[in-house]
């Protein structure tokens, strides 16, 4: 008699392979029809200059060129570029606008520190140092603040490298890089005195200053989120210690 794979009833009992589930990207089409939408959303809500729209559109054309081969920011969020990313840091702009000299911690695909520089790009003494240890997004940050002509130097270092850089600044910016106690492990013992730390948060935020509170003492300033909505806010941070 003619065996049958399986059990004795003659089931087959083998396992099959398992299925990927695919999740679908969405189309070109879509994509550019989104951006375009929330572009003019973002440009009306934080009345930007003609010219400064041109440089946000040269360097939002520059970062999708390049996220093909890197990841600057997460694909899932490439539609929305203008409110999740750029929209987010003219936010920051608009609460700090005052700051000459910026050192962008952890700058990634250049958010908030190159939209910051392209901001200040007009107003003399202007200099934004984005620190960024990996190479390929450093080798990005260069060729965007090349091609844009933006006042802009970038340090391919870890951040435990770049105290003198911190040291420098009038103000410090970190966005989606670390927890609150972490960030102010990273710049407290650098920081000027009169230097302001701006971290853009999310929902969790209030959660990140009870743990910050444990370690470090600081004055703080929440803004509200223009862009991340009543569960986000911008941290202005001052006068930080140890305690």
């Amino acid at each position: 008699m003619r065996r049958e794979a399986g059990n004795a009833r003659g089931r087959d009992t083998r396992t099959a392979p398992r299925q990927t589930k695919r999740v679908a990207r969405p189309s070109k089409s879509l994509i550019a029809a989104t951006q375009a939408e929330e572009r003019e959303a973002v440009l009306q809500r934080f009345s930007v200059s003609r010219e400064t729209a041109e440089k946000l559109d040269a360097y939002a054309a520059l970062l999708q060129r390049w996220q093909a081969a890197i990841n600057l920011v997460s694909p899932a969020s490439l539609p929305h570029l203008w409110t999740r990313h750029i929209g987010d840091s003219l936010a920051l702009h608009a609460v700090a606008p005052g700051p000459l000299r910026w050192t962008d911690i952890g700058s990634g695909g250049g958010l908030p520190g190159l939209v910051l520089a392209i901001c200040n790009r007009t107003r003399e003494g202007a200099r934004v140092d984005l620190v960024e240890s990996n190479n390929k997004k450093a080798a990005f940050l260069r060729e965007a603040s090349r091609e844009l002509g933006l006042p802009v130097a970038v340090h391919a270092v870890r951040i435990e490298e770049a105290g003198a850089v911190i040291a420098g600044a009038e103000a410090v910016s970190a966005r989606a890089l670390a927890s609150l106690d972490v960030l102010l492990g990273f710049v407290a013992p650098h920081l000027s005195p009169n230097a302001a730390c701006f971290f853009p948060k999310g929902e969790s935020f209030e959660a990140e200053i009870a743990q910050a509170s444990a370690q470090w003492r600081f004055d703080m300033v929440k803004h509200p989120s223009t862009t991340g909505g009543e569960d986000a806010a911008i941290l202005e941070i001052r006068n930080v210690a140890r305690l």
